[in-house]
Formats: structure tokens, C-alpha cells, sequence
């Protein structure tokens, strides 16, 4: 089979090594790519956004897969365009991905099916949105009801937070995303992502992982797109796995085949989980980042024998398999991230990064000048490691993390710790 990857980060890299392993595979291209998915395959100049450019080069180049990896061009509907092509797609339809693509549409689709889910309420003017702030009090949360490139979500702890946050919408800071506004309930709990691959029909459980946010160690700081994630997590079980099959993701499923818009592809509920409850924070309609690197280090199955089942509406009961091992991934970003950065920086010591046992180190934001590796965006790297446990696993990463000579690199020193506190407790309630 001949596959093609559309985006350009270190979850397009994860992918494509993933997907390399594949005994169908035999050609695999990434557009646009970086130097990692230029290792693995071959890198292609491509506008992703461009759904007909797509289509063109689909079709010259015989694809007989297209795995999206971004929100955008899915948005966009670039898998409608596909689809229409006879061009296989991983990624589900205009119509569907306004489960990401609007948060008010979620929120409104979550009310109709059953769907638990914070409180909300949406404005499409400033006036009627503050006074409603007013009344309900913070904390709460103001989400612009479009796409914001991760930017367009505000826990406000108090209203002055509240309006700020309300006024950088409606004055357009983020374009016409912000042009309608969801205000939710603020929900206690820790957030989990939870994924599920999807045919349309039928869906099955896919990784669940947790993020971490925050720039700096102890989720201090400005928000990011994802400093780390690891894989799995004891906050969701065996029986809260089901529960969150057969009261949310299932339902998802079948709501969106009612609405005529069936969802194909990799289904991702973002989740507060609180004593045991789980209501849904957000959706996304593919892979997270850095999620998909700490889930796919797990896989112990052919990954496009699923992707291709799904995208055919052909899934059935195929389950997924994982390892029993952990997985923890530590983004390396350039100094100044989630704000303005500088790019051009040398990094080295990749090829001793993955000289320790279990470890992948994915690239990003990077680029090649002749042999050097130069830093070229603000999330840059994901160090990668397996282990018999979390313990093991992030003492592999960082391990690794060591030996890459960066100079204008950071990351947080703490991915994981929130796992990493629950094992101890465990280990010391047994020894008592």
C-alpha cells in the first residue's frame, strides 16, 4: 500500500514510524513532513489546507491511504474531497469534525444525545456574555467556539479574568474563531485523553493517556499545546474504560450517524475525571500531541490494517492491541515557548538520545541546514521511552533528555508526577 501523512510535527513522526512497521506498507510519503518523517519516508511539498492539491497528488501518486494528523485540513474537509476521489481516508468529514471544529456545536450535541459534560452557555456579543459572567460568578471557562490553534481556552479564576478573556474574542484576537463564545462550568477533577478508532458504526478503544498543559514543572505557567504525556494511566480502569464506551463514546458514534455525518477516524474525548465520574471536557477529531507519541510507543498491532479497516467502514470487532509497558513523552521546546521564539539553534546528540533502551526521539519543529539539525519552531522535540513502568519509563526519557546538546532548549523535569505519586501511595499502602 501506498500511504500518505498529512502534517508536520512530531505526532506526523510517531505516525509514520508506526506505520513504517506495517508488512503493507510499501511506499510512504508525509507532506509537508520534517527531517525525522524524512528518515522514515519521504517528505513531500504540499499544502495540506489545499484539499484539491491534495486530490491531485493522491491520484498521480496512486495513495491508497491518507492519514490526517491535524485538525485543520479535516476542518477544512479535505477527507470530503478525498472520499469523492475514491481515495481512502483516516479522518472524518467536514460535517463530523465540527466536533472540534465548533465548541458550541459539541456542547449542543452533548445536551441532545445524553452526553455528560460541564454546564455551558453561548453568546455571540460581548454585552449579553459579560452579564451572564456576572451572574454565574468564577471560576469558569471561556472557550472561542472555533478553532484557535490550542489558544482560545481561559480557566478564569475570577471575572476580571472572565471579561478579559470574553473582550480578546469578540475584539478578534482570534479571528473569526472567536466570533461566538462558549462559557462552561468550571469542572473539578484531573483531565484525561481518552481516544477510540471509529468506522462510522462501531468504535473501539484506542489508548487513553494524560497531558500535561502547563509550561513548567508543577502545571505552572502559561498554557502549551502539551509539554508531555504518558501512557496509560491508573485513573482510568478496566471498568471505567467500558463506562466511558457505553456513556460517551458510543453514543458519539451513533449521534453523529443520525445527524448523516458518521464519524471515521480517530475519535478523541478530552475528560475531567472526578471521583470516578468522567464528563467530557472537549473533542477532537484526531490524534493529540503529545498523546499519540506516548500511545503509539504501546502498540503491539499493525497499525494500518486498523487505520484501513476504519477508513473503509470495515472495523468490526477488532480490537487494538497494547503492551503492558508504560510510555512517557518529554517535549523539548525553545526557550521563550509558548511565546515568541528564536530559530536557528544547533541541536545535538540525537543518535545518543536513542542509544538508551526504549527510547524514540520525534521531531517537530526542526529543519536541515546541509547536515545540521537547527531548531525552527517552539515545540521542537518529544523524547520518547518505554519501561516495565512509569518509574522506569521516565527515567529513560530523561535520560535521554541528558544527552541532547541544545542550548536553547528546556522541558519540564516532572512529566508524569502525577502517576508517579499515585504509584507510591499504592506501593506504600501494600508494604503497610
Amino acid at each position: 500500500m501506498r500511504i500518505l501523512i498529512l502534517g508536520s510535527g512530531a505526532r506526523e513522526h510517531a505516525l509514520a514510524a508506526a506505520i513504517k512497521k506495517s508488512k503493507h506498507v510499501s511506499q510512504l510519503y508525509t507532506a509537508p513532513g520534517n527531517p525525522g518523517c524524512g528518515r522514515v519516508g519521504e517528505n513531500v511539498s504540499l499544502d495540506i489546507m489545499n484539499s484539491d492539491d491534495v486530490r491531485r497528488f493522491c491520484l498521480d501518486f496512486a495513495i491508497d491511504l491518507v492519514v490526517v494528523g491535524p485538525e485543520g485540513p479535516l476542518v477544512a474537509g479535505v477527507a470530503d474531497v478525498l472520499q469523492s476521489a475514491g481515495v481512502n481516508c483516516l479522518g472524518p468529514s467536514r460535517s463530523a469534525a465540527r466536533l472540534e471544529g465548533s465548541k458550541g456545536f459539541a456542547k449542543d450535541f452533548c445536551r441532545e444525545f445524553g452526553i455528560p459534560t460541564a454546564g455551558y452557555a453561548r453568546f455571540s456579543e460581548f454585552d449579553t456574555a459579560a452579564k451572564y459572567v456576572q451572574g454565574v460568578g468564577a471560576p469558569l471557562v471561556v472557550k472561542a467556539d472555533g478553532l484557535a490553534s490550542g489558544k482560545g481556552v481561559v480557566v478564569a479564576q475570577t471575572l476580571e479574568e472572565a471579561e478579559r478573556a470574553l473582550r480578546a474574542c469578540f475584539d478578534g484576537v482570534f479571528g473569526s474563531a472567536g466570533s461566538e463564545v462558549v462559557v462552561e462550568e468550571f469542572l473539578e477533577g484531573e483531565e484525561v485523553s481518552f481516544f477510540a478508532l471509529c468506522d462510522g458504526r462501531t468504535a473501539v478503544p484506542f489508548g487513553v493517556a494524560q497531558d500535561h498543559k502547563r509550561a513548567g514543572d508543577g502545571d505552572l505557567g502559561p498554557n502549551t499545546g502539551g509539554m508531555g504525556a504518558y501512557s496509560p494511566t491508573s485513573l482510568v480502569d478496566g471498568p471505567l474504560c467500558r463506562r466511558i464506551m457505553a456513556e460517551i463514546v458510543t453514543p458519539t458514534v451513533r449521534g453523529m450517524a443520525e445527524k448523516g455525518a458518521p464519524f471515521r477516524g480517530i475519535l478523541f474525548v478530552g475528560l475531567m475525571i472526578n471521583q470516578g465520574e468522567p464528563k467530557v471536557v472537549e473533542f477532537n477529531v484526531r490524534f493529540g500531541d503529545p498523546e499519540a507519541e506516548a500511545i503509539l510507543a504501546r502498540l503491539d498491532a499493525d497499525l494500518i490494517e486498523l487505520f484501513s479497516d476504519a477508513a473503509r467502514g470495515a472495523l468490526g470487532e477488532k480490537q487494538p492491541k497494547f503492551a503492558s509497558a508504560s510510555a512517557l513523552t518529554v517535549v523539548m521546546a525553545t526557550r521563550g515557548y509558548p511565546g515568541p521564539v528564536s530559530r536557528g539553534s544547533s541541536i545535538l546528540g540525537l543518535q545518543e538520545a536513542e542509544s538508551v533502551p526504549g527510547v524514540s526521539v520525534f521531531q517537530a519543529g526542526t529543519r536541515l541546514a546541509g547536515r545540521d539539525l537547527l531548531a525552527d519552531g517552539g515545540r521542537v522535540l518529544a523524547i520518547t521511552a518505554t519501561g516495565r513502568d512509569i518509574i522506569e519509563a521516565q527515567s529513560r526519557a530523561y535520560d535521554a533528555v541528558d544527552r541532547i546538546n541544545w542550548s536553547d532548549g528546556f522541558c519540564r523535569r516532572d512529566i508524569g508526577w502525577r502517576e508517579l505519586r499515585r504509584t507510591r501511595r499504592t506501593t506504600e499502602r501494600d508494604h503497610r
